[in-house]
């Protein structure tokens, strides 16, 4: 019989109840601030107020904290050191509202539950080995702060992520898609539509036909493929033929390879666009993120805390509609999760008004305690469990060899690739 690991067992149950105790007695600050961040929203890069209550309670609590880091100004790092060097393991929090919708994707909810996780480890007195810090990490919706961070070094020490997000449903394996962001501008001739049609170059049929040239290759896109696009210039003034037109497309995937096809086969149709009208092309590419794939250690161990407070860990359909974040990014360095939990009822459709209402709603306030409680859990595991963040690492590490993620070093060179 193996009364060392009972024992490991035991305290680690232990453990587990002082970080729950710990997480109700601090749950009503955590849900004040949550309420806090909803009726304040601030976009990307300009989080001022969330990032200084988020910094100012973790201090508070027993983290010591920089501020500004990776030359972000709404960017923080909370640590707290444990009784002996060892690992570190970081639990991020991201703040941003969406332009008019304000938190409609619940980032109040995932900042307050990833401050919430780091304090109720320090206020339960659990002692671990190595470093917890907590990052805060501006500007996911699009302006891609972790990413920024990591090119910076910020993660260059850390051997492993965790974060939440709100949802429909609980879900510790579930991925995102690979993005990036073209910007095409054809460029013509202007000339009167009326008197002299014949002398111009007509820019905005170009954009028509790549439009056109997309929906014929449609049909023959993977079904994880999702490209679209909008016009955001059509010319002038209705009798000038148009001398410039342009469009925005997104162009996302499964994985990075793919979506690299993708927009193999964008550019393919916009240089056949501009050859069927005479215009000619400027064509410039933002990389967006990376596709997320969860540690499947980390995974297993988020989703025994889920079953220990009740719920279901429903594993993603093949077909399972999912977006884009730089959490992805994160995960293609090192072992990462990226659970989500339920605050609103199933087919509540992100980004929307529905959402946000659901962001400050009495279930967003409970998975503002729940979601602090299994990412402590988790976190406190991953620094306390032997062998379990070794075995993620080198889990991570075989995913590198059979190309499911990049690893750090491919990460940066193929990231930098589109800085």
């Amino acid at each position: 019989m193996d009364l060392g690991h009972r024992k490991a067992d035991a305290s680690n149950d232990h453990a587990h109840r002082a970080i729950d105790d710990a997480a109700d007695r601090i749950g009503p600050a955590l849900i004040a601030l949550s309420q806090k961040i909803h009726a304040n929203p601030e976009v990307g890069f300009s989080e001022t107020k969330a990032s200084t209550w988020l910094s100012d309670a973790l201090e508070a609590g027993g983290f010591d904290v920089e501020r500004g880091i990776g030359g972000l100004s709404t960017a923080f790092r909370a640590t707290r050191r444990g009784i002996a060097p060892g690992p570190t393991v970081a639990v991020l929090a991201e703040y941003d509202a969406l332009p008019d919708l304000g938190h409609a994707c619940g980032h109040n909810v995932i900042a307050t539950c990833g401050i919430g996780a780091g304090l109720a480890i320090v206020e339960s007195m659990v002692d671990f080995d190595g470093r917890l810090e907590v990052i805060g990490t501006p500007a996911e919706e699009g302006g891609g702060g972790k990413i920024i961070l990591a090119r910076r070094g910020v993660f260059d020490d850390v051997d492993a992520a965790i974060m939440m997000h709100p949802s429909v449903k609980a879900m510790t394996r579930r991925g995102s898609l690979a993005s990036g962001r073209v910007e095409v501008t054809f460029h013509g001739r202007a000339a009167h539509a009326a008197g002299s049609p014949d002398q111009g170059i007509n820019a905005l049929e170009s954009v028509i036909a790549m439009f056109n040239g997309v929906n014929a290759r449609r049909l023959h896109f993977r079904s994880d493929a999702r490209v679209h696009g909008i016009i955001t210039h059509g010319g002038d003034a209705v009798n000038i033929i148009p001398a410039r037109a342009a469009c925005t497309w997104s162009v996302r995937a499964k994985d990075r390879t793919y979506q690299r096809t993708l927009v193999s086969v964008l550019r393919e149709v916009a240089e056949s666009a501009a050859r069927m009208t005479g215009s000619t092309l400027e064509w410039r590419e933002t990389r967006g993120y990376d596709n997320m794939v969860p540690s499947p250690a980390i995974a297993a161990t988020c989703s025994a805390h889920l079953a220990a407070h009740g719920l279901e860990d429903f594993v993603p359909a093949p077909d399972e509609r999912m977006g884009s974040t730089d959490m992805g990014d994160i995960s293609q360095m090192m072992p990462a999760l990226h659970v989500y939990l339920p605050i609103a009822a199933e087919g509540t459709a992100g980004h929307s008004i529905a959402f946000r209402e659901a962001s400050s709603s009495p279930g967003a306030d409970a998975v503002v305690v729940l979601g602090a409680k299994v990412l402590a859990r988790t976190a406190a595991d991953l620094l306390r469990v032997p062998g379990l963040l070794a075995g993620a690492v080198a889990e991570h590490q075989e995913m590198v060899q059979a190309g499911t993620v990049a690893g750090r070093q491919g990460w940066r060179v193929e990231s930098s690739r589109h800085e």
